[in-house]
């Protein structure tokens, strides 16, 4: 039966994220995650018996953190009176490039790894769906007028400005580039600036 010690389950998963971020999928060991969470050695194979494992349990990990932020974001916005759409993509995009780099870096490096791991696409499959669904009901819940059959691809956009901003020199990263990426985004690259 493997171990049931949560906080030491999540400083692992935290320091497998982490390691992603830096070191890559290739830096991901159970020795490297043991180290980087400051625990004795063979701690990661008791709760992660092989590799595969650790990279699926950080994809959740990742999945279960992107949740609570979610979360987090509607319940700030609830007491918004009147939001503009593009100053809250530019918050949520700004926030993903800068507060939460190292988290979105580790996710790039797991949907790489995803598309020759079916069991690790498997972890990440639901991350896709429940941005759909969580961001179609922010978006009813603040009256943004955007069209639900929209949402799939501003997603999309909004993935890839997100993995330019993050794999982007941190210092470059700054409020004008992320709102001029999100005008672009929301009005098309052609459309003078609002």
């Amino acid at each position: 039966m493997p171990p049931t010690n949560q906080a030491r389950r999540r400083a692992l998963t935290d320091a497998a994220i982490a390691l992603l971020a830096t070191a890559g999928v290739h830096g991901l060991t159970h020795l490297a995650v043991e180290k980087e969470a400051g625990l004795p050695r063979g701690t990661a194979s008791n709760y992660f018996r092989s590799r595969e494992a650790l990279l699926v349990a950080a994809a959740e990990r990742i999945v279960e953190l992107h949740h609570a932020d979610m979360d987090q974001a509607a319940e700030q916005h609830k007491t918004t009176e009147s939001v503009q759409f593009v100053d809250l993509l530019t918050e949520s995009l700004l926030a993903a490039a800068t507060t939460w780099r190292n988290r979105y870096l580790a996710i790039f490096e797991l949907q790489l790894e995803a598309v020759r791991r079916p069991v690790l696409a498997s972890a990440l499959a639901g991350l896709q769906d429940t941005s759909t669904q969580f961001t179609a009901g922010h978006h009813d819940q603040l009256g943004l007028a955007i069209p639900r059959e929209s949402i799939p691809a501003l997603i999309t956009l909004y993935g890839g400005a997100l993995f330019t901003l993050v794999t982007a020199p941190p210092a470059s990263v700054t409020r004008n580039v992320v709102q001029a990426v999100v005008h672009a985004i929301v009005y098309g690259a052609a459309a003078p600036e609002h």
